[in-house]
C-alpha cells in the first residue's frame, strides 16, 4: 500500500503515514522523522520510544 500522506488545508505536508510489511503502521513528520507505529492486532498505538499512548490508532495526534 502506498504512503497517505498528511496535509494542512493549504496543501502543506505535515507527514506520512505508511503500512509496513507485519500490518502496522508506522507515522512519520514532514522531515522523515518516527513520530510512532500503531499495531492493528493489540489495538495500541506507541510513540517512537516504543511508550504506550493509547488503545486505538492516534497515531495522527503525534505529529
Amino acid at each position: 500500500m502506498a504512503d497517505q500522506e498528511l496535509r494542512d488545508n493549504k496543501g502543506v505536508l505535515l507527514g506520512r503515514i505508511k503500512t509496513l510489511s507485519d500490518g502496522k503502521l508506522e507515522i512519520r513528520d514532514n522531515k522523515g522523522v518516527l513520530k510512532g507505529r500503531y499495531d492493528p492486532k493489540s489495538n495500541e498505538t506507541r510513540d517512537e520510544k516504543g511508550r504506550p499512548v493509547g488503545k486505538g490508532n492516534f497515531l495522527t495526534t503525534l505529529l
